[in-house]
This record gives C-alpha cells, structure tokens and sequence, in this order.
C-alpha cells in the first residue's frame, strides 16, 4: 500500500486527514484533536489546510456559500495600509 504521510510526527496519512474531513472535522484545528497532526512541529499543517480546501483562500469557503457580503463587510473592518 502507498502511504502519503501528511504529519511525520504523528505517523498521519493523506488518508486519515481526508477521513476525518469526511467525519465532520473542517478545520486542521479538529483534525488535530482527531489524531494529533499539525501540533507537534506545525510543518503540516499548510498541507492539512489544502486537503481541507482552505489553502488558497480563507474567505473562499464563505464566499461560496453565498456570504460575499459578509466577506466584504469583514474585509472593510481591517486596517487599510499605508
């Protein structure tokens, strides 16, 4: 069997994350409750986000649900640069 390991800490695979994800775990902070990845050293847990699907863009996930507005709105509230 070939074994994508995702936490080498933790022995965790692709394939464990994916089904916790598919158990209700959304974020890397309840996969970590699930099985420990992501809270030893922290380099997975980019990769963790992108099995997620929260890679690219955190808002991505509420814009696509129809929230726009909201994203915008708590977009308006930041700091602008100077």
């Amino acid at each position: 069997m070939n074994r994508v390991y995702v936490c080498n800490c933790f022995g965790v695979t692709e394939a464990q994350v994916k089904q916790h994800a598919e158990s209700g775990a959304s974020t890397p902070r309840q996969i970590a409750s699930a099985c420990k990845a992501g809270t030893d050293c922290g380099s997975c847990v980019r990769r963790i986000q992108a099995l997620l699907g929260r890679g690219a863009c955190p808002r991505r996930e509420l814009i696509e649900q129809g929230g726009a507005a909201a994203a915008l709105e708590s977009q308006a509230e930041l700091p602008e640069a100077a």
